[in-house]
């Protein structure tokens, strides 16, 4: 097998990642939000997971903005992603094939974004006797 032929196969394996990423991500908020996010992008490097999710404020949300109370939304949407923190980390684990140990999650209004990253085993970040659970696609966040 060429060199090229090596980067394509590989490229469209990891594209094939992201995708999967995105998408179950996606297709979780809408699931359990009501709606899902307007735009989306996954970046996935070494021992971390990064994605990205644009739009998607509720008509709830939307009125509490419009009435000065960004900062309930945004604590309502730390609550809701701590919550989910299982599910998301099992989408990640699922399409990476590598078991999660780490979840963070951030939000802001101007623009809408939500981040989520992930920590993902083995990293040298943490010694092997400090990953939970220790097995091949197991969700220990």
């Amino acid at each position: 097998m060429s060199t090229d032929t090596v980067k394509k196969t590989h490229a469209r394996e990891h594209g094939d990642v992201l995708t999967a990423i995105s998408d179950g991500m996606v297709g979780l908020l809408k699931e359990f939000y009501g709606r899902g996010p307007t735009r989306t992008k996954t970046y996935y490097e070494d021992d971390l997971v990064v994605c990205l999710l644009r739009g998607g404020f509720s008509r709830v949300e939307q009125t509490l903005l419009e009435g000065g109370r960004s900062s309930s939304v945004i604590q309502q949407r730390m609550d809701f992603q701590e919550v989910m923190r299982e599910r998301f980390a099992a989408v990640v684990a699922d399409a990476t094939g590598r078991q999660v140990i780490g979840f963070m999650s951030g939000n802001q209004q101007e623009p809408d974004i939500m981040c989520e990253v992930f920590i993902l085993a083995p990293t040298d970040l943490v010694d092997d006797h400090e990953i939970p659970g220790n097995g091949p696609g197991a969700v220990s966040v």
